[in-house]
């Protein structure tokens, strides 16, 4: 399987300014050096806390939001050096699925238009051809074409996600990243999007990047998962192995806060001390050290570097487990 999307040391800091003339007092680590890729047809996880980074990481991968340093390779072209045309056309083979499905739609405009103006900005599919192509992606995630005159505001909050993923569809892409695209929605919603984006990935040979903080919903779609602490991958594993064997104790205790249906499963829940630290002056060494049970000596003076322990499966950890 080959790589589609490459990043390497990708970091994204944010200036804190104070005072009558905005001085820079300091920078929020959002995202602090993450390595990762996505191969073709693949479907790679980032699962976290609220806060640890992984939206504003997958926002840079599309330069949504500028990258501090480090580099994105999407099929071997870096992004980070494109600009003007040669980024608008790139752009068109990655695409992204918000999570608030409402805020996310143009409420002034007809589903129609908000699926036809992505074709028309980028030349695609004139005339008649944006039409039926239209139709078709109504067709493709449950709406029917009768439905294109009608505004957001008109929908259900699964049916607007469902306009959502049909405009991410629009360009034909081969790499999607969803930000939280079941969230905002009923439990009972849910797992017909998720079905949907697994349906449609199977037809359309496509990638994705899924981001979420239910580790529910990543088990049943991803390949992979990466897990994100403060800015930084701590474990990235297969989903059976990281589900069967996490070695990272912030991971451990991620699973044990898993609800399980099973009545007769004895579930040993990890329960975290202290607070997440402040992204602005992240602690020394590993970051995780001072909520975890295991730390020793080492894990206040150096950080862990995220090495392979099995095959496919790394983690940042001195005492793996």
């Amino acid at each position: 399987m080959g790589h589609l999307l490459e990043v390497e040391n990708l970091k994204v800091h944010f200036p804190v300014r104070r005072g009558v003339l905005s001085r820079t007092v300091g920078y929020v680590h959002a995202v602090d050096g993450v390595s990762l890729h996505v191969g073709k047809g693949e479907t790679l996880g980032i699962v976290g806390e609220s806060g640890c980074g992984k939206t504003t990481m997958g926002m840079a991968v599309l330069r949504l939001i500028e990258p501090t340093a480090g580099w994105v390779a999407f099929e071997g072209v870096d992004l980070t050096t494109l600009g003007g045309r040669q980024l608008t056309e790139l752009r068109k083979r990655m695409q992204v699925i918000f999570q608030d499905p409402y805020a996310s739609l143009n409420p002034r405009m007809t589903v129609r238009h908000i699926l036809g103006d992505p074709m028309r900005i980028h030349g695609l599919y004139p005339g008649r051809q944006c039409e039926e192509r239209v139709a078709y992606l109504m067709e493709k995630v449950g709406l029917t074409p009768e439905q294109g005159n009608r505004y957001p505001h008109q929908f259900s909050g699964g049916q607007r996600q469902r306009i959502g993923i049909a405009r991410a569809l629009a360009l034909a892409p081969q790499l999607i990243i969803g930000d939280e695209p079941v969230s905002a929605l009923d439990v009972s919603i849910r797992a017909q999007i998720i079905n949907l984006l697994i349906d449609l990935q199977a037809e359309f040979s496509l990638s994705y990047i899924i981001i979420s903080h239910d580790l529910a919903v990543v088990e049943h779609i991803c390949d992979r998962i990466a897990v994100m602490y403060l800015g930084k991958i701590v474990e990235l594993a297969s989903f059976k192995d990281l589900y069967a064997t996490p070695r990272h104790p912030y991971t451990q205790a991620l699973m044990s806060a898993v609800p399980t249906t099973d009545p007769r499963a004895r579930q040993q829940r990890v329960i975290l001390s202290g607070d997440v630290p402040n992204p602005i002056q992240p602690p020394q060494g590993c970051r995780f050290h001072p909520r975890c049970p295991r730390k020793f000596g080492p894990c206040a003076e150096s950080e862990p570097p995220l090495i392979p322990i099995a095959p496919g499966h790394s983690v940042a950890c001195f005492l793996p487990q």
